[in-house]
């Protein structure tokens, strides 16, 4: 469900692997004739194979979530924490009825952002930020004290949480952070950071393999 080398997927500078590429030959050395997983840090690593990909989107667990968690989801604000998100984050909003925000940011070195602006009306809003976790805790601070955001909701498919980022998460003005349980859930995880369960979308889509029903309902 999680496939880890995705964010190796391109050369960002010389002598860099294409990773992504390297496993995706391997799995088919390996022997696999099909591969299905969720939310791949790119979708053109669907094309890295030579077998079929099926990729399998969050959206649909979320929108279920957040429209039987808030009585007037239509009143809050979908953000994007990275012009890179935006994409992604519209897809939500237009399926939660939520008006969209962007945060402008500037990464000076890997793992590390610098927040610039917040671009969109957030002020007074409940916020909901869709994207990973590096990126979610200086977003929210930005949406609070810049955008005048009331209070900050995020989720993220994976939630890989390397380093210092369940501490920073416990730190933040995140009021609750929902990961999908695509990686084992963080022993240990602060409380604010809450799992929802993919074992029946991917039970669907494996029993709709092999029996050669659409997958297009899943999506």
């Amino acid at each position: 469900p999680y496939f880890g080398y995705a964010r190796q997927d391109r050369k960002a500078k010389g002598r860099d692997p294409i990773s992504a590429k390297l496993v995706a030959n391997m799995i088919e050395a390996a022997g696999a004739d099909r591969v299905l997983t969720m939310d791949l840090h790119a979708a053109q690593i669907q094309g890295f194979f030579d077998i079929p990909v099926d990729n399998l989107l969050s959206n649909p667990i979320f929108v279920k979530y957040y429209m039987s968690k808030f009585e007037h989801p239509e009143e809050m604000v979908v953000v994007s924490p990275d012009v890179g998100s935006v994409a992604r984050s519209r897809t939500f909003a237009n399926k939660m009825g939520m008006n969209l925000a962007i945060v402008d940011k500037r990464r000076e070195k890997a793992n590390q952002c610098e927040v610039m602006n917040v671009i969109g009306d957030v002020e007074g809003k409940k916020c909901i930020l869709f994207d990973t976790a590096g990126s979610l805790c200086n977003a929210a601070k930005a949406i609070v004290e810049i955008g005048g955001a009331t209070e900050v909701y995020a989720c993220a498919t994976h939630g890989v949480l390397s380093g210092p980022a369940n501490e920073r998460i416990a730190d933040s003005c995140i009021k609750e952070l929902t990961f999908l349980n695509t990686i084992p859930p963080l022993e240990g995880a602060c409380s604010k950071i809450k799992y929802l369960d993919v074992s029946p979308i991917f039970a669907d889509a494996i029993q709709r393999i092999y029996e050669e029903n659409s997958m297009s309902v899943l999506f």
